[in-house]
């Protein structure tokens, strides 16, 4: 039976109510009324980064005991079983944008423990553009649309790149065929930050956590990309949900990389600077377990456009690090969540915990889903038997010092892991794709920020700086006469 919203039954929901058959409307038409009301209302605010994305859900199982690293109960024993969801996205796109674009992709892993839920969100590169996140809405604006044209504008893009050198490692993995995935199954994840795990007994480390895909890398060529993108831009959600639905479940085997704080005293390097990867000859990939996405969402809206990832969400055993990225995304994702889906988003069902009892004192706001905790006192500390902490779960206690200023990351080394990538990672083949990507976005910009960009990458690699001008040159974008030289 068809009802309003309040479950009341309707007779009618194909013709307005009318003064004759050609007579005007009547206010008194509720049934219309609520129907135009909630329409004009049914969207919310777009996520602003992350906005085009797919959703399943699965578990996750424990296949090696770590325990002696971290006490967390979603580790607590081989064999244990966690459910989780998985939002897989591009990045600065729109909703209604390709999937097959050039850029990160987001790839964020909701674990509903029976501590609570832990949020690892995550993109399927080990590194990231910036190490300070005062940056980050210039990254995410010079990414979007120019405000006057509303087109895409390589003079921001390639103005804030070559201005900041930090983003060349992350420039260099996404304009390789890495930066076009063949769809969301056959891409790794990276929970991008340095975390820190306690055990039972106290005893901390540094980790890193890494999914990698069962299923095989598979990458396209821009070419590729461009092609399938233009009959199907929704290739990668496409992709995701059909191999569900015809059983060849997705998945992916979680690892960690361990350091122990006295490494991270003596690295070379900021172990906390995300712009880094940790070197698996030093920290290899020790496994954790697997998961596996066997379900799709019943409707998208509900449970993929409205779940919540949180980075701030860790149980009891993971704790963050002093990564500076890490900690700005804490203080600023849930204020974004707070904004697109009201104050009490943690109670939409896709993120309301599943295996434990919420008990707080935080009540009332837009969108109370629940009883609200009833008569329950809404202070603390009281007499009425509200709930209390255990101490037990206390963080590990630190300690910090240092003189209280801002201080510019921007000249650390940007540049000895890039140059590995480029020459002990890529064969020549993929070093020239590399620049002719480049180049094809690179030519839209001023003439002055292309011999800014060319000097950025001679100074990872001449070979690099050379084959990008070259590229350049042949689309038109410079002068003949050019020389790398004459970048410098």
């Amino acid at each position: 039976m068809l009802t309003s919203s309040s479950g009341i039954p309707i007779g009618d929901q194909l013709c307005s109510l009318t003064v004759g058959p050609r007579g005007p409307i009547l206010l008194q038409d509720v049934v219309l009324m609520e129907e135009m009301a909630h329409f004009v209302r049914e969207r919310i605010p777009e996520r602003v980064v992350h906005a085009r994305g797919a959703g399943a859900f699965g578990y996750f199982e424990v296949t090696h005991d770590i325990t002696n690293y971290c006490k967390a109960s979603v580790f607590e024993y081989v064999g244990k079983k966690t459910p989780i969801a998985v939002r897989f996205s591009t990045t600065s796109g729109e909703s209604g944008s390709s999937d097959l674009s050039r850029e990160p992709r987001g790839f964020a892993v909701k674990f509903y423990t029976d501590q609570g839920n832990w949020d690892l969100a995550g993109n399927n590169s080990p590194v990231f553009f910036i190490r300070d996140p005062i940056l980050f809405p210039s990254l995410s604006h010079a990414q979007k649309k120019n405000p006057q044209t509303h087109l895409k504008d390589p003079n921001a893009l390639w103005d804030f790149f070559s201005l900041r050198p930090e983003t060349l490692h992350e420039v260099t993995m996404i304009f390789t065929d890495r930066g076009t995935p063949d769809g969301y199954r056959h891409m790794h994840g990276f929970g991008i930050h340095p975390f820190k795990l306690v055990n039972a007994h106290g005893a901390a480390v540094y980790c890193k956590f890494v999914y990698n895909t069962n299923q095989g890398i598979k990458n396209l060529t821009s070419e590729q990309a461009a092609a399938i993108s233009g009959s199907n831009p929704d290739y990668a959600l496409k992709d995701l949900a059909d191999a569900i639905n015809r059983g060849d479940f997705p998945s992916w085997t979680l690892y960690i990389q361990v350091m122990t704080f006295a490494q991270a005293k003596t690295l070379p390097f900021n172990p906390f600077d995300i712009t880094k990867i940790w070197p698996h000859e030093q920290f290899p990939l020790l496994p954790v377990g697997k998961f596996t996405l066997n379900k799709n969402p019943e409707n998208y809206f509900a449970e993929v456009e409205q779940i919540a990832f949180c980075p701030h969400n860790m149980v009891p055993g993971i704790e963050p690090s002093p990564d500076k990225i890490l900690l700005g995304r804490m203080l600023t994702y849930p204020d974004a969540l707070r904004y697109r889906l009201g104050v009490n988003f943690e109670q939409i069902p896709v993120n309301a915990p599943k295996h434990v009892a919420v008990a707080n004192y935080r009540r009332d706001g837009f969108m109370t889903m629940d009883n609200n905790q009833g008569n329950a006192p809404n202070y603390y500390p009281n007499s009425f038997g509200g709930p209390e902490v255990k101490r037990e779960f206390l963080q590990s206690s630190f300690c910090l010092s240092g003189d209280v200023a801002r201080y510019d990351s921007g000249n650390d080394d940007n540049i000895s892991q890039v140059r590995a990538f480029y020459l002990n990672v890529l064969n020549s083949a993929e070093r020239q794709s590399l620049c002719q990507n480049i180049a094809k976005s690179l030519k839209g910009a001023k003439p002055f920020i292309q011999k800014r960009a060319v000097k950025n990458f001679t100074d990872v690699h001449p070979d690099y700086g050379a084959r990008v001008l070259s590229e350049l040159e042949k689309l038109g974008a410079t002068k003949p006469e050019s020389s790398v030289q004459s970048y410098l």
